[in-house]
Parts: structure tokens; sequence; C-alpha cells
């Protein structure tokens, strides 16, 4: 199975990289698969570009962040969603489960209607972690802290987040503003630059790089609490480190994309069926895959309906719904 595993890392690896690449040439403007790699090349002191400025303009300041954005964003939110379903032992569990979507967007909304776009980031990635710990006061309040009670305060903190960021807009969004609001909310890159780029990648660093190195840890929690203890794993430390690790993670990736769905919930599942539960494999694994998805979900988003685009979030859950469905369909037929 290590074996499998590598080989399947290898090629997804190398799919990663010629997805980033060839994503870069789609688009109005046509620019060849060499052009890319030359353009790159210029920028970081190899050689010249041979593109004019205007064309090494569009790769390198608009397609380029924008892939390398999309690939963080669903590398993070596979990563989040792999952890939540392990330590929540909740299969339908995914990154969004504490709230911290919706508090995203609260945030998000509310520098919006200020006028204050350039803040977007910074509010949204405040108002997922307020939500955080609003879900956790309320589940300590009713006793120990157990998953449970945690997913059940985290759907509470959502449903007030979503309830507040509703009436808000509501009551004082008019004219095109509402376009703005709903393109965010509904999960969007149109805006990513250099600048966000930096933000997911940070956030994957410092984040999710300690996560996959806990596949071990979150093996032993598929077997409950107790065998994980058994196993000599500090459960209450093991699983807040966690998911203090998933939250930020999840709240970095929403404060530039908005609430996409589906890429949190759906991979993990499918990568499952190709290496099995292991998550020493599984998590690196459905990083590869949710980067790729999400990579060729936003290339979809943007062109398929060119000079209109849509938000990646309605793309990736046309997509993952089909998908959701069969999984579930398949996980029947084998129990």
């Amino acid at each position: 199975m290590a074996a499998r595993s590598a080989v399947i890392g290898a090629v997804l690896g190398v799919a990663l990289l010629l997805s980033i690449v060839v994503a870069v040439t789609i688009g109005p403007a046509d620019i060849r698969f060499g052009d890319v790699w030359a353009s790159v090349g210029s920028h970081l002191g190899l050689g010249t570009s041979p593109l004019s400025v205007l064309r090494d303009g569009i790769v390198w300041e608009l397609r380029l962040p924008r892939v390398l954005t999309a690939g963080a964003v669903g590398a993070g939110l596979a990563i989040s969603g792999a952890v939540m379903q392990a330590i929540t032992r909740n299969p339908l569990a995914d990154p969004y489960l504490l709230g911290l979507s919706s508090g995203a967007a609260l945030g998000a909304v509310a520098v919006l209607l200020l006028g204050a776009a350039i803040l977007l980031p910074l509010a949204a990635f405040v108002g997922a972690m307020i939500a955080l710990l609003l879900t956790l006061l309320l589940a300590s309040s009713l006793g120990a802290i157990t998953p449970t009670r945690t997913v059940l305060a985290g759907l509470a903190v959502s449903s007030l987040a979503s309830a507040i960021t509703s009436l808000v807009i509501f009551w004082t969004v008019t004219g095109d503003s509402y376009r703005e609001i709903l393109g965010w909310l509904l999960g969007s890159l149109a805006g990513a630059r250099w600048p966000a780029v930096t933000i997911v990648v940070v956030a994957l660093v410092v984040a999710a790089t300690p996560i996959l190195a806990t596949g071990r840890l979150l093996d032993a929690f598929a077997f409950g609490d107790v065998a994980a203890r058994a196993l000599g794993v500090n459960v209450s430390a093991t699983r807040w480190g966690l998911l203090a690790a998933s939250a930020l993670l999840t709240g970095a990736m929403v404060s530039v994309s908005g609430a996409i769905g589906f890429v949190g919930l759906i991979l993990p599942h499918a990568v499952r069926l190709m290496v099995g539960p292991g998550h020493r494999a599984l998590l690196p694994l459905s990083a590869l895959v949710g980067a790729i998805f999400l990579i060729w979900a936003d290339t979809a988003a943007r062109t398929l309906f060119d000079p209109r685009e849509l938000p990646v979030g309605i793309v990736t859950a046309i997509i993952g719904a089909p998908v959701f469905a069969f999984l579930l369909a398949r996980r029947r037929s084998q129990t």
C-alpha cells in the first residue's frame, strides 16, 4: 500500500504542475505553454520573456496568482476536511462545520458594505476566528467539550451568523453592491493576486505542515477516544491542537476565496477509495487532489461562459453534489 501511495503521489504531483501551467494558458488571450515557462522564468531572473508587456502581465499579474491561489485553497480545504472527519468521527464533516464560513461571511459583508474591500481578507479571517471562539464557548457551557457538542454548537453559531448576514444584506445593500457580495458569498477567486497567494501559502506552511505529520495520531482516533488513549495518545490536547490548526487553515483559505463548498467534504472520501483510510497517505494525497480539482473548477468558472464569470462555488457544487451521492451509494453497497 505504501508503494502504491507513493506512485499515486508522484503522478498527482506531476499532474498538479501540468495543471498549473496549462490552466495559465487558457483564456481569451492565446498564450502558449512554452511562453508561460518563459514568462515565469523571466520574473525569477532566468532569461527574458518573449511576450509583450500586456501578455506578460496577463500571465504574471492575473492568471498565475489566481491559479496558485486556487491550488493552495483546494489543498487547504481538502486537508481540513480530512482532519475534521477524523477528529469528529463524522463522514459528513467538512471544514466549515464549526461556523467558520458563516463567521467569515459576516466579516466580509461588513467591510464590503463599509466600502473597505481592501480589508476583506482580514475581516473574513477575524470573523471566522470569532465564530470558532463562540462555538467553543457554547460547547463548553453545555458541559465537557465533546465532538458531538462541538458540532451542535457550531451549527447554532453558523445559523446565527448566517441570519445576521442575511439581515444586514437585506437592510442595507442597494444597487450593484449585491453582485459583489453575492459573488464572494458563493466563493470566488476573481480577485486573487500575489497578496492572496502569500496569505494561503503562509497558512499552508504554518498550519498544514504540522497537520501532515499527525497521520498516525488521526488513525488512532478512528477507534474512539478510549482506544486512542490506550495507544498513548493525549486525546484532548491532540484533538484541540488539530482543531485549532484546521480552523486557522480554513479561516485563511476562506478569507481569500469565500466559502467554496464540497472540496473538503468529498475529496477526502474520493482519496480513501484509492489508498484506504490511513491518514499518512490520505492527508498529502487529499491536498494534491484538492489543488488539482479547484484549479480546474476555477478555470471552468472563468472560461465556460466568457466574458461572464461564474463564482467557483457554483461549479464545485454542480460537480460535488452528484459525486457525493455516488460516494454515498458506493459506501452503502459495500456495507
